[in-house]
């Protein structure tokens, strides 16, 4: 009976192993296994606003090694390449006071962003409908001048937002 019991104990674990080798265990298994290296140049800005495009690179870099298995490397020893394009920045007023002054104003971003791989296709899903041939990912931020907030904060936290959807976006398909 005991030789029974450790044989069946055995073929079960050898069961359950055999089973489960294709499951990746943490964030791996949310990303490509065939990528280990992202280059990503400077986001090229067709704003007017000085920046823009160095801010949104640093942001981009510190969420793929925050939140990914991937490092950001050179074009040389890169796997992919990550790029974006500032395609649209701009500020509206939301609500005016009595004296037509701006009570709380809105700033938007609109970049268009590509992932490729080394024989040029495609790494990144698209989760909105397209625009063109391209991927165009869209965030903004409200403010409130009254209170002590400013346009550069405002644009922070629409950088914030952008970098955090391109990492989700970098994620692989359920």
């Amino acid at each position: 009976m005991r030789l029974f019991s450790a044989s069946l104990t055995f073929n079960l674990l050898i069961l359950t192993l055999v089973g489960c080798t294709g499951y990746r265990f943490g964030n791996q298994s949310l990303f490509r296994p065939d990528v280990r290296t992202v280059h990503v140049p400077i986001v090229h800005s067709e704003s007017f606003r000085r920046g823009l495009g160095e801010r949104l690179t640093e942001a981009i870099v510190k969420e793929i090694e925050l939140r990914t298995p991937y490092k950001v490397v050179d074009a040389a020893d890169a796997d992919s390449i990550f790029q974006a394009r500032l395609v649209d920045e701009h500020k509206r007023v939301i609500a005016e006071n009595q004296f037509d002054e701006a009570r709380d104003i809105e700033t938007q971003m609109i970049l268009e962003v590509s992932w490729l791989d080394r024989q040029g296709q495609q790494l990144i899903q698209r989760s909105e409908i397209p625009l063109d041939e391209g991927i165009y990912i869209t965030q903004a931020a409200s403010f409130v001048p009254e209170g002590g907030q400013s346009l550069v904060t405002a644009q922070q936290e629409v950088i914030q937002k952008l970098a955090s959807q391109i990492v989700a976006q970098m994620e692989l398909p359920w």
